[in-house]
């Protein structure tokens, strides 16, 4: 039988069939044995095939299908590379607050250099509009300017109202969206406006205006009534990079590809050599000194070292 694996606690998968049906699997021993260096050879998003068990309601997994993509966080287990967050990912969604909490710009642009890597598609969802004064609306349009030119999707909803959630259904229809966000940011409840019937558990509500407390432990994929899937990720404190090369980095950048390739030179850091035309945009105002300035502070050792998606 195939389906697709909907919830991974490390050591049983739910799996979820195409007739609906979902039945909890165990891995066959031997995925541990092919030298995969990851703590977990089967991850949310995969599609795999396994066989019932005689005379058990349980499944055992015997092969995975080939991913398009995946996305990982670096492991807390030294004996192994990574860990695999969730794989077959159409669409990465940031859930983005400008007050209680405050998501950095920093923040932002590691998730989506992250999504370039790994050739997923991202989307900034700001949510919270509804508690805003002027400040946080000026700070808004700006950053909706300058993820927009790099051809990111913005949207400004409120989960809590409800304004604009049709645009966030509308951008997720048929697709497998995963869900992401710092703690707080309003991201369960913004999945139970979506699709009321999935009922994921939230903090008080009196948190929606505060920090909150992401309750997701791990991450778990479901059905739309509308078409797809939604993988909800537990709440992120920090957001770093996982074997990325320093010369690939601006290559994660669209506004720097756009320039890159006419440099003098063909190795060029855009950082002090002659003739960049990367640094003339940004000097000219076609690359937004905030994420040439982001791109910098990525490339330096600091950056490129932090655990990623470290959990709450």
């Amino acid at each position: 039988m195939e389906g697709v694996v909907i919830k991974s606690t490390g050591s049983w998968f739910r799996v979820r069939i195409a007739a609906g049906e979902e039945i909890e699997c165990k891995l066959k021993g031997k995925f541990r044995m092919k030298g995969i260096k990851t703590t977990n050879p089967v991850a949310v998003g995969d599609h795999v095939i396994f066989k019932k068990q005689a005379n058990e309601n349980i499944g055992l997994i015997v092969d995975i299908k080939r991913r398009h993509n995946h996305i990982i966080r670096k492991s807390t287990n030294l004996s192994k590379v990574s860990h695999i967050i969730a794989a077959n990912i159409d669409l990465a969604i940031l859930v983005v607050t400008l007050k209680d909490p405050l998501t950095s710009p920093g923040f932002i642009d590691r998730f989506l250099v992250t999504s370039e890597a790994y050739h997923i598609n991202a989307a900034l969802v700001f949510n919270k509009i509804d508690i805003y004064g002027e400040k946080e609306l000026a700070k808004l349009e700006e950053l909706i300017r300058i993820y927009e030119s790099a051809e990111y999707p913005c949207l400004k909803i409120s989960a809590l109202t409800g304004q604009n959630i049709n645009l966030v259904v509308e951008l997720m229809k048929d697709k497998v969206s995963l869900f992401s966000g710092i703690s707080g940011v309003g991201k369960s409840a913004l999945i139970n406006t979506i699709e009321p019937g999935l009922n994921i558990k939230t903090g008080d509500i009196s948190d929606y205006h505060k920090k909150g407390k992401h309750t997701t432990t791990y991450p778990e994929m479901h059905p739309l009534s509308f078409g797809g899937y939604i993988i909800d990720t537990p709440g992120i404190r920090e957001f770093g990079l996982v074997d990325f090369r320093k010369d690939e980095i601006a290559e994660r950048f669209p506004e720097m590809r756009r320039y890159m390739h006419d440099c003098q030179f063909n190795n060029c850091t855009h950082i002090h050599e002659p003739k960049c035309a990367v640094k003339e945009a940004v000097e000219n105002g076609g690359i937004p000194a905030s994420r040439y300035n982001s791109y910098l502070r990525i490339y330096s050792d600091d950056y490129l070292d932090k655990e990623a998606w470290e959990w709450e």
